[in-house]
């Protein structure tokens, strides 16, 4: 399937009510599970994933497919490791694709029994009863690859007999994550202490409490991008939090260099054009919001802002190759996503890339979503530069179901 999406001004006047944070929805989820007694979620995200992991969750079958849910994916097999009886857990090709290693192999040290069923390092996997759960209660794992193993690890560190001390290896990657899942289980009673690379989690249980779920902050960048290319702005946005605890809630700040204001109220916050221009040059570590690095490109090349990125080292393991996937669809409209040579310091080496050129879009082009939800969301702000198509545009079920309905609202036309 295709649509086709164009915009016959450049007006962007409305209100928009946004859906629950699936980040949010997703650890909420596990830790319900995790607790004792049951307790209410209110304004849970719709999406795919997390229906997904809602149905999992609650499922009674041996063989328990999380699709392309890569957060799902993760979440479920460190708590599977902690259950008595055998289950797989497998996925999409894609997913078969995803490393998963690094978490197995952190949770068979605390006693987990889990096979691989095809590839090393790899799904499907096979979680069988645990062996001897909290004979060991230290472990350090690499914090460079994904957030997403330090989260699933640290939510079942509360009801492990001993606790987890979890050292984090190396340059940690999308902190916020991390740190957004530590807020989530101290609202629910967990206490913890972070010292530098050091999470030290006690034995204690969950205590349940009723939780409303934040909208989402990586939907609401899209609508950021909108508000970039408008030239008339006075957009609300339902349901976010201006003291977040989302990493992509720096959103606002980064707004601001593309002459966006952002004011809060009692609804949300509100779009606004600011009495500052868009910066001609825009330079960006995405370390703690890679979510957002899509977005901001699009906006760059359609704007023809020159743009210097790093901290992308996550987007290569997410639904697709974010950065090839970035290179080869702005590539269609002129506008060049580079690797820059590696920058080396005392501590690290930073990889950056560059982003030149100004979008020209004519004759409709094409652009390709690769499975993934951000890539579709992401392009789709190009419209209001001329009509565009997208491949497979029912793939923003995984984060956002409503986006085409929703975007509809403020003018603009979707076909197929």
């Amino acid at each position: 399937m295709t649509y086709a999406v164009s915009k016959s001004d450049k007006k962007i006047v409305g209100e928009i009510r946004l859906d629950g944070s699936k980040s949010i929805s997703n650890r909420a989820l596990i830790i319900r599970s995790l607790c004792e007694e049951h307790f209410e979620i209110k304004s849970i995200a719709n999406s795919k994933d997390t229906q997904i992991l809602t149905q999992l969750l609650s499922s009674g079958e041996t063989i328990l497919d999380c699709g392309p849910a890569g957060t799902t994916f993760r979440f479920m097999t460190a708590f599977l490791s902690l259950q008595n009886g055998s289950q797989i857990l497998t996925g999409t090709e894609r997913m078969k694709q995803r490393p998963i290693g690094i978490l197995v192999e952190a949770l068979k040290e605390l006693g987990a029994d889990i096979e691989y069923l095809e590839q090393e390092g790899y799904p499907p996997l096979k979680i069988n009863s645990p062996k001897n759960v909290g004979s060991k209660n230290k472990l350090t794992i690499s914090a460079s690859t994904s957030s997403q193993y330090v989260s699933a690890l640290l939510m079942i560190a509360p009801v492990l007999p001993n606790g987890l001390e979890l050292n984090l290896d190396g340059k940690i990657v999308s902190r916020p994550y991390i740190e957004m899942t530590l807020n989530l289980m101290s609202y629910f009673g967990i206490d913890y202490d972070w010292n530098e690379n050091a999470i030290k989690i006690e034995s204690q249980k969950y205590q349940s409490k009723d939780f409303t779920i934040e909208a989402d902050w990586s939907a609401a960048s899209y609508y950021y991008s909108m508000a970039a290319f408008s030239d008339e702005l006075d957009l609300q946005l339902n349901g976010l939090f201006e003291n977040s605890i989302q990493g992509d809630s720096v959103m606002t700040e980064i707004g601001e260099s593309f002459g966006i204001k952002s004011t809060f109220n009692n609804m949300g916050v509100h779009l606004s054009k600011s009495e500052k221009l868009a910066k001609p040059f825009f330079e960006k570590d995405f370390i703690r919001c890679p979510d957002l690095a899509q977005t901001i490109a699009a906006i760059c090349g359609g704007l023809g802002t020159h743009a210097l990125f790093t901290g992308l080292e996550t987007l290569k393991i997410k639904e697709t190759d974010r950065v090839a996937a970035l290179e080869a669809e702005l590539g269609k409209i002129g506008v060049w996503v580079s690797k820059l040579p590696p920058r080396f310091s005392k501590k690290s080496v930073k990889e950056y890339y560059q982003i030149e050129g100004k979008a020209t879009v004519e004759n409709a082009p094409i652009f390709d979503t690769y499975e993934d939800h951000r890539m579709a969301m992401a392009l789709m702000p190009l419209a209001m530069l001329g009509e565009i198509k997208i491949n497979d545009p029912i793939v923003v079920e995984k984060s956002y179901p409503a986006f085409w309905k929703d975007i509809q609202k403020l003018g603009f036309e979707v076909s197929e």
